[in-house]
């Protein structure tokens, strides 16, 4: 039976749907084939085999179940058990803020404590090199310490202003 047109504006406002809030997700590190999948499945709120989102995106059972896995590891998705279903069921989790700023508020602290460890070892480094020769710039050397240390505060602000963000807060959840 053809599609009608009430039936064509639907499918294309749901999937203009998937691609806008895809775009959303993407800025919280997901690829573009997993903010899709997940985008998917949260439209669809009843959990999904690999075959239905193989046949929902148009892509292989092999990429969902890549796509899947990966969003099992972000803690995105869910793996559901229903009576008499033999195959295995996912669906999103569904309080999204939350679980994207805790995701995102986590890997931003991470990458800012990693990267100021490194720049601390530099410094150390600096220091050891300036007392065991003779510096020859040493106007150089102390522009050098200088920025050092403004790069380690930077820092340490941006752990501070992540650290203030609490994603289970339910004033900031409109």
């Amino acid at each position: 039976m053809p599609e009608t047109n009430h039936e064509r504006l639907l499918e294309q406002i749901h999937n203009q749907m998937i691609s806008e809030f895809s775009k959303t997700l993407e800025m919280f590190d997901l690829s573009p084939s997993d903010a899709r999948l997940f985008v998917t499945l949260y439209i669809n709120k009843k959990p999904m085999t690999l075959d239905e989102m193989s046949h929902a995106l148009g892509k292989s059972k092999t990429s969902m179940s890549t796509g899947i896995r990966s969003l099992l590891d972000s803690n995105l998705v869910e793996r559901v058990w229903k009576k008499g279903v033999r195959k295995d069921l996912y669906q999103a989790n569904e309080n999204l803020y939350r679980k994207f700023m805790r995701t995102y508020v986590d890997k931003w602290l991470d990458a800012a404590d990693r990267q100021k460890q490194s720049l601390k070892e530099i410094k150390t480094q600096l220091k050891q090199q300036t007392k065991s020769e003779e510096v020859r710039n040493f106007e150089y050397v102390q522009s050098l310490q200088k920025r050092i240390e403004d790069m380690i505060k930077f820092h340490y602000l941006i752990e501070e202003t992540f650290q203030d963000m609490d994603p289970n807060d339910p004033s900031t959840n409109s």
